[in-house]
């Protein structure tokens, strides 16, 4: 159990989105303009669509029962997006091998992030593998854009960056994310409870 949530930790806000703006920071010192805003953009499309999925639901009961869907996990999405590009990006001037290996060791990590979400029992499969899904767009995207940039520099620098990240972040204080989310969807939807999976466990009514 400790191996899954020390996994499910790793995908937390607090060490991915410095992970995330640790990639921003390197692109700007290597002044690489156009990857820097490709990499903003992505990123921020991947976390938008995340936010809204989590407030449909929380303040308008919007998901899918049939799958227990209520909104793309941020765990899955966060580490599918930065965990491939960081791993990429580290190894941007190694060989192609090299790099495509340490791309797909990226990859599984992500995975066994997503897999971990679901173990510790925070989200249902359904919302893992749209997370999934989503941040290996972002990065599928990302790295075809950035294979095309020819005038790459500072690669090792990027590991130097992230591994402190890694190591410190899970014991800093948890963002409260969710609780920012619930509160924005409570306002907007003028609701003073939110919705959960409760809803889906209410016996219904034979003649609804």
């Amino acid at each position: 159990m400790m191996w899954w949530q020390g996994l499910s930790i790793t995908g937390s806000l607090a060490v991915t989105g410095p992970i995330g703006v640790a990639i921003a920071v390197w692109l700007l010192a290597g002044k690489s303009w156009r990857l820097t805003a490709a990499w903003c953009a992505l990123f921020g499309i991947g976390m938008t669509l995340v936010v809204a999925t989590k407030m449909a639901f929380v303040g308008w009961g919007i998901g899918v029962e049939s799958v227990e869907f209520s909104g793309i996990s941020g765990h899955a999405m966060r580490a599918a997006a930065v965990f491939p590009v960081a791993c990429f990006l580290a190894f941007r001037s190694s060989s192609q091998p090299l790099r495509w290996l340490a791309t797909f060791a990226g990859v599984q990590l992500a995975m066994m992030i997503g897999v971990s979400r679901v173990y510790v029992q925070a989200h249902s499969v359904s919302e893992v593998v749209t997370g999934c899904l989503l941040g290996l767009a972002v990065a599928a995207v990302f790295i075809w854009y950035a294979s095309t940039e020819r005038h790459m520099a500072l690669s090792r620098l990027l590991v130097l960056l992230c591994i402190p990240i890694v190591l410190i972040a899970p014991r800093v204080e948890p963002v409260p994310a969710e609780m920012w989310i619930t509160e924005a969807a409570l306002y907007l939807s003028g609701h003073d409870k939110p919705y959960t999976r409760d809803i889906w466990r209410t016996p219904k009514s034979p003649l609804r």
